[in-house]
């Protein structure tokens, strides 16, 4: 019996050798070496264009027939995004979970706080929403959604970034919502949010004349002077239209648009290493992300043995692909499945998340247990990619996820020609 669990041994021992030998023959990845110009047009060609710098060029990308932007519309719909009338306890508003500040000019990158979670090292405090309610993400920073009554989200979910939302195909984590205008009536009405019916709400702004004076000038209807306009899909199409101009700009969008210097040489790289490992498949379009539903993890590690393709530096530097041997027994996420929550039909299926300013959006993933970004960028490297990046590949894709942190576009609306 010894003598055959040494002969197994020994199999297995030449079974690993003979994986490395071919994984490195094999499938060495080749990084392919980009100039700016090369950079870009690939970035460009994968569908990944820069957001509108101007409302023209907005309209452009975020009007819909469904809902026609105006100047007055997108004013009585930030109203609404910062009005705690739309809940229950008249005690928060849209913003309370997505951070913004009603005074665009006060939207700008907090950066002070933000390098601790792109550290190598972990941040000593588990909870980083403390230094970063200033940073303006559009989200709550928050591990799970709290809403009405100080309820949690029952699945632990996290609240995803208003920032850019409208670039997205799916407003959840798990596909369910489509619009951004959905989403803002789904939000009022959910018990876990702000539990206001479609009733109470428009009773509740039927109250104000001013309100009243604003429905009737942006939704009036010649055709029907006399009709209701402070209605429950008109309170949805106002906030909207409001939610359509949050978007952002950052060094990424000006490198796209022709400036050469306005992304680090480092952050180059880490666009490179993001086209060419094939993160770009999934985290594409306008957003870097938002655009499909996928499975999460690809790779479950449900078996003992698990080969994972693993790039290494040498001692000069050079990358060189390897097999590495992983025993492990975990099930269905890489992390804790806290709440429970299985994505679209219990099948792991999520909404590819929003990429660009992912900086300041931890704590990540959709239960909010992965704490830092590099840790976030090593599971999606292994369970999705079957990759392990070097120290040098991680820190070229973290530069490049800082290049993607952007302000708000502070657009100068003006109404569309009549």
């Amino acid at each position: 019996m010894k003598s055959f669990i040494k002969i197994a041994f020994i199999v297995i021992i030449i079974f690993i050798i003979v994986l490395q030998i071919l994984s490195y023959l094999l499938t060495k990845k080749a990084v392919t070496q980009y100039t700016d110009s090369e950079l870009r047009e690939a970035a460009l060609s994968r569908n990944m264009p820069s957001t509108p710098a101007t409302y023209e060029e907005l309209l452009k990308v975020v009007d819909t027939k469904e809902n026609r932007l105006s100047k007055d519309k997108i004013e009585l719909g930030k109203e609404l995004f910062f009005d705690k009338r739309l809940s229950k306890n008249r005690d928060i508003s849209c913003d309370t979970c997505h951070l913004i500040d009603k005074d665009i000019t006060n939207n700008r990158s907090n950066k002070q706080f933000s390098k601790t979670l792109l550290s190598k090292d972990k941040p000593a405090a588990k909870d980083c929403v403390v230094c970063h309610l200033s940073d303006q993400s559009g989200t709550d920073r928050l591990a799970t959604a709290v809403g009405h009554n100080n309820q949690k989200n029952p699945f632990h979910l996290n609240t995803l970034t208003i920032l850019n939302s409208s670039l997205a195909k799916y407003q959840t984590w798990d596909g369910s919502v489509d619009t951004v205008e959905e989403q803002a009536g789904a939000s009022i009405e959910d018990l876990y949010k702000m539990n206001l019916t479609q009733e109470e709400a428009t009773e509740r702004l039927l109250k104000d004349s001013k309100y009243v004076d604003m429905f009737k000038e942006v939704f009036k209807d010649i055709k029907n002077p006399q009709a209701q306009t402070l209605t429950f899909e008109n309170i949805q199409k106002a906030i909207g239209a409001y939610v359509r101009t949050l978007l952002t700009r950052s060094k990424y969008d000006e490198f796209l648009d022709g400036n050469n210097s306005a992304m680090s040489e480092q952050a180059k790289k880490g666009l490179a290493n993001f086209i060419n490992f094939g993160c770009k498949g999934c985290h594409t379009g306008m957003s870097v992300g938002g655009q499909n539903i996928q499975k999460f993890p690809v790779r479950d590690y449900n078996s003992i043995l698990d080969l994972t393709n693993v790039f290494i530096e040498d001692e000069k530097g050079r990358e060189v692909s390897g097999v590495s041997l992983n025993f492990d027994m975990r099930h269905s996420y890489p992390f804790e499945n806290i709440g429970g929550f299985l994505g679209m039909n219990k099948q792991q299926l999520f909404r590819v998340p929003i990429l660009r300013n992912v900086t300041k959006t931890s704590p990540y993933f959709h239960n909010g247990t992965v704490d830092t970004l590099r840790d976030a960028i090593k599971f999606m490297a292994k369970h999705q990619l079957g990759m392990n990046p070097s120290n040098k590949q991680m820190d070229e894709i973290v530069a490049f996820f800082e290049s993607l942190e952007g302000d708000i576009v502070d657009y100068k609306i003006q109404e569309r020609d009549k």
